[in-house]
């Protein structure tokens, strides 16, 4: 007799292996997926993620936040940086475009977005032009592409530090007319003792316990992305219970994601003219593109925890950033693996 169920069992797993292996080719993984399954539970079930006690979500994630970034430490050494700093050049370019061209493109919109019910949505983007570059995705797209994966490695693990004081006065500007509160000094002294502090505190134990880290780098990554996930959870958990999404249509979060990937492309082209007429090599090249057009969604959702602790908009802020998060994933593996093949770029 022919089992049936069993060769339909059989061929689900492999259309779904199949799937997942074509879905990852082009940049989509499980954590997206997982991100979009948080929106939804947060639509859904809200509650959990806005009870006080006997447990917060939120004060699970701030400490989780501070370990992240310990762990970080851990696996940056001292030689490291040293090492990284011979390249000097190169790093400029990446950190003023992360820091100094991402914000003005996003700035020269705003009068696109004023008096209208869009403004929260500018300031998301503008939140997320301001953040640093992000530490794995970029190292591994340059390591795909064949780049130079010392100075990307430098770049990012610089720009992480940079952002504790930059990101929050750049948004500092603006974000005192959303939220009504706003404090720069008291901001960056928060970071500072929620970010910066631990990654000190990890790059001096690095030397005892950095292969440790190492070693378990994997089980740390999914740390990394259980805090995230439950930052997203709770955060539009607080802006569905304020109803703050009832006031944008499909049409515009689709608008949106069409800015988002015309963002990601304007400085992707933008940095590549750039390392071209600073003549960079082709290993310095794919390093600038990659590091300097990508944003961290870890240190977003982190930073908005601070930026924004005691308001609702958290939701929306990082709506621009978990959508170009995708986005940039899926155009630069695309990009990464063509440049993978290609003997110049």
């Amino acid at each position: 007799m022919i089992n049936y169920f069993g060769s339909t069992e059989q061929y689900i797993k492999s259309a779904l292996k199949k799937l997942l292996a074509a879905l990852s080719k082009v940049g989509f993984d499980s954590f997206l997926l997982m991100i979009g399954i948080m929106i939804l539970l947060a639509y859904f079930l809200p509650q959990p993620g806005l009870v006080k006690e006997p447990v917060s979500l939120g004060e699970i994630a701030s400490i989780g936040v501070s370990l992240i970034f310990l762990f970080y430490g851990l696996r940056l050494s001292v030689e490291k940086l040293k090492v990284g700093l011979a390249n000097w050049k190169m790093h400029i370019v990446v950190q003023l475009t992360t820091f100094l061209f991402f914000p003005l493109i996003v700035l020269a919109s705003r009068p696109l977005f004023a008096g209208t019910d869009l403004e929260l949505l500018w300031l998301g983007i503008f939140f997320l032009a301001a953040l640093p570059s992000t530490v794995s995705s970029s190292v591994v797209m340059v390591s795909i592409a064949r780049g130079n994966l010392p100075a990307a490695i430098f770049n990012a693990s610089i720009s992480s530090l940079i952002g504790v004081v930059v990101t929050p006065l750049w948004v500092g500007l603006f974000i005192a007319s959303a939220t009504g509160d706003f404090d720069v000094s008291e901001i960056i002294i928060k970071l500072f003792l929620q970010v910066l502090l631990p990654v000190i505190i990890g790059i001096s134990l690095n030397s005892r316990f950095g292969a440790i880290a190492e070693k378990y780098k994997k089980q740390l990554k999914r740390f990394d992305q259980a805090i995230i996930l439950t930052i997203i959870y709770t955060s539009f958990c607080k802006s569905f219970s304020e109803h703050l999404f009832e006031g944008f249509t499909a049409l515009e979060l689709v608008g949106l994601a069409a800015g988002m990937t015309a963002l990601f492309f304007t400085v992707f082209l933008g940095v590549g003219l750039l390392s071209r007429l600073f003549g960079f090599s082709v290993e310095d090249r794919i390093t600038v593109l990659f590091c300097g057009s990508k944003k961290s969604l870890v240190h977003g959702t982190v930073m908005s925890k601070v930026l924004f602790q005691h308001s609702t908009i958290t939701g929306i802020i990082l709506l621009p950033l978990m959508l170009y998060h995708a986005l940039q994933l899926i155009a630069a593996s695309i990009i990464a693996q063509r440049m993978a093949r290609r003997k110049g770029v």
